[in-house]
């Protein structure tokens, strides 16, 4: 990941209804959830998890998919492991040969 895609995704990160509904979709893992679904569970109108569900695909955090009149979304895994591989990858006291392991076997399908 370069560092402008990492500052994006940090920057999606920096607020709370979008870091809720983040750590929401994580924890669902690979069933995911719908939009009403995040939006009841976090007690949120819909208009404004809309556009804070936008700014989290846009940082590559997150996909959705179209289900019938509904859109069901899931925590973009490759986009996290991204994320966390380019907070790792000079880790190690100057050594990041000792984290690729780490940052490759990052499995976040639960």
């Amino acid at each position: 990941m370069e560092k402008l895609a990492a500052l994006t995704a940090f920057s999606a990160l920096s607020q709370e209804t979008r870091l809720d509904a983040f750590r929401l979709l994580i924890q669902a893992g690979e069933a995911g959830l719908s939009a009403g679904e995040i939006a009841e569970t976090l007690d949120v109108r819909q208009n404004t998890l809309s556009a804070n569900l936008s700014v989290l695909l846009q940082a590559d955090l997150l996909r959705n998919q179209r289900e019938g009149r509904s859109i069901r979304y899931f925590a973009n895994t490759d986009g996290v492991r991204g994320l966390l591989g380019f907070l790792l990858e000079d880790c190690c006291g100057g050594r990041p040969d000792l984290c690729q392991p780490l940052i490759k076997d990052l499995n976040l399908g639960c």
